[in-house]
């Protein structure tokens, strides 16, 4: 295997697209965002990319069938602009690795006319987050006046510790080498997948983008997740009043 490994799984003809990354991160916000663009659309896997700079492991599926660590870039039809998504399962291990890898990406970006990049993600608060911010980062001033109208806010020198692994990178080298690149991040406690603040998000892309999305799929994870902090937060406070000795049975 080369260093980076592209494969070409499909070719279409895409219309203005525009990238939307969402790798994991904090939250998993930007990979619920594009796994779920993935699923609720009708897309085509058009790259697959191999790297011996992702984790050395492998995928196993339902069926038991293993298959190298890769990243994904599906291609979907917009009826404003088109979109190609990268999603996958790992970043890179060490920091070469990162920029290694996002040169990739942006090359396949441009391969397919991408003049547009938004990298998505999610900025940390330490804390349960019932209003669900989104915080910009862009590779230049002209950029936010059409972001703050869509939603997002600018907050001096925020995220404080600037934006690491590949979303940061495909905004800073993006920015260098001609794309119009931006990072949006969801406020997320950082302890749990988000996907209340992955729904913000993505409002905002919608907004910008002028797409159409169900965001039932979204939703019910949400609520699923709800229950899952509910159950956490019963726990913190101990056995309720009253409980007899049957709990002793219960884990």
């Amino acid at each position: 295997m080369d260093e980076v490994d592209i494969e070409v799984v499909a070719d279409v003809e895409l219309d203005d697209p525009v990238l939307v990354e969402g790798l994991p991160g904090v939250g998993h916000v930007g990979k619920l965002v594009a796994e779920h663009l993935v699923e609720e659309s009708e897309s085509t896997l058009v790259r697959r990319v191999h790297s011996e700079l992702f984790p050395p492991q492998v995928t196993v599926s339902e069926e038991s069938i293993a298959s190298l660590a890769d990243a994904e870039f599906h291609a979907i039809e917009s009826d404003e602009r088109d979109l190609l998504v990268l999603t996958g399962d790992h970043q890179a291990t060490d920091n070469r690795g990162h920029y290694r890898l996002t040169d990739a990406f942006l090359d396949v970006a441009d391969e397919f006319g991408v003049t547009d990049v938004y990298a998505l993600g999610g900025v940390p608060t330490g804390e349960l987050v019932e209003d669900h911010a989104v915080v910009g980062a862009v590779g230049d001033e002209a950029q936010k006046d059409a972001l703050e109208d869509a939603g997002v806010e600018f907050r001096a020198e925020e995220p404080s510790g600037g934006i690491v692994g590949t979303s940061g990178l495909l905004v800073g080298l993006g920015a260098e080498r001609g794309f119009e690149a931006a990072c949006l991040m969801g406020e997320t406690s950082g302890y749990l997948v988000d996907p209340k603040s992955a729904r913000a998000v993505l409002e905002v892309l919608e907004n910008l983008l002028g797409l159409t999305v169900d965001f039932e799929a979204l939703d019910e994870r949400a609520d699923e997740m709800e229950d899952v902090v509910e159950q956490m937060q019963q726990m913190e406070q101990g056995p309720s009043a009253g409980a007899d000795e049957d709990l002793r049975y219960i884990g």
